[in-house]
C-alpha cells in the first residue's frame, strides 16, 4: 500500500529567508542599542568624532533599509503567491500531465505518457511503492506516434494496490539495446492545491506536485 509521497520540499529554503529577515532584526536592534549606549556613555569633554558618528549613521541607515526591503519583498511575494494559488484552484477536477516519477494512481489508475519513436525504440517501465518495492514492470515498445501506457493498478501477481502515490523509472533503449532518452508525462486528476514551504503543489490524491512541473492541460470536452 502506497503513503503520500511529496515531489519536492521548500522548508529549507522558507527556514532560510526567515532566518535572513531575522539577522537582520537583530543586527539592527544591536547596532541601535550599542549606538545609544556609547552616545549616553560619552565623555562630554572628548565627544565622539563626527566623522565616525556620520558612518554609524550611515551604517544604521543601511540596515533599516534593508530590512524595510525586505518586508516589501515578502509582501509582494505573497500577493504572487494568492494569485497563483487562485489560477491553480481552477484546474481542480481537471486532468493534467506533469512531469517528474510521482505516479498518481487514481481509482484504480493511472497514465504514462510515452513519445513516438526516436532514438528510443523501446521502454521499460518500473512502479514502485513509498518503500522502494517493485509493484509492477513492463516494457512497451514505441511506435510512430505517441502513446499511453494505462496501469490498472494491479501488481506483478495480478493483486490490485490501493490508490495512492508510487515511484516510477522510465528508460529508454535503442534498436542496438543501448540507453536513450525518453522524454515521458505523468497525467493524473487534480483533487486539490496547497503549499509546501513557498512552493505550489498540485494534488493529485495522495501525490504532491510541484505546479512548475505542469507540462500540459488538456482541453475540456
Amino acid at each position: 500500500m502506497s503513503g503520500s509521497i511529496s515531489a519536492s520540499s521548500s522548508a529549507a529554503s522558507s527556514g532560510a529567508r526567515q532566518g535572513t529577515t531575522t539577522g537582520l532584526s537583530g543586527d539592527f536592534s544591536t547596532f541601535l542599542t550599542l549606538l545609544t549606549t556609547q552616545l549616553r556613555n560619552q565623555d562630554p569633554s572628548q565627544p565622539m568624532d563626527a566623522n565616525q558618528l556620520t558612518q554609524q549613521l550611515v551604517q544604521f541607515a543601511t540596515v533599516e533599509q534593508q530590512m524595510n526591503t525586505n518586508q516589501t519583498l515578502e509582501r509582494m511575494l505573497s500577493l504572487q503567491q494568492a494569485g497563483q494559488m487562485a489560477d491553480a484552484a481552477s484546474l481542480v477536477g481537471r486532468d493534467v500531465s506533469v512531469a517528474g516519477n510521482v505516479l498518481p494512481l487514481q481509482n484504480q489508475a493511472a497514465q504514462v505518457n510515452l513519445p513516438a519513436a526516436g532514438q528510443a525504440r523501446t521502454t521499460r517501465i518500473e512502479v514502485q511503492d513509498n518503500s522502494g518495492n517493485l509493484v509492477r514492470r513492463t516494457d512497451v515498445t514505441l511506435g510512430p506516434n505517441a502513446t499511453t501506457w494505462n496501469w490498472d493498478g494491479k501488481d506483478q501477481r495480478g493483486s490490485q494496490r490501493a490508490d495512492g502515490a508510487y515511484r516510477v523509472t522510465i528508460s529508454g533503449r535503442a534498436a542496438d539495446g543501448t540507453a536513450a532518452t525518453v522524454d515521458t508525462t505523468l497525467t493524473g486528476r487534480v483533487t486539490g492545491v496547497g503549499r509546501e514551504g513557498t512552493d505550489l503543489v498540485l494534488r493529485m490524491g495522495r501525490a504532491n506536485i510541484p505546479f512548475s512541473q505542469l507540462r500540459d492541460l488538456p482541453q475540456r470536452p
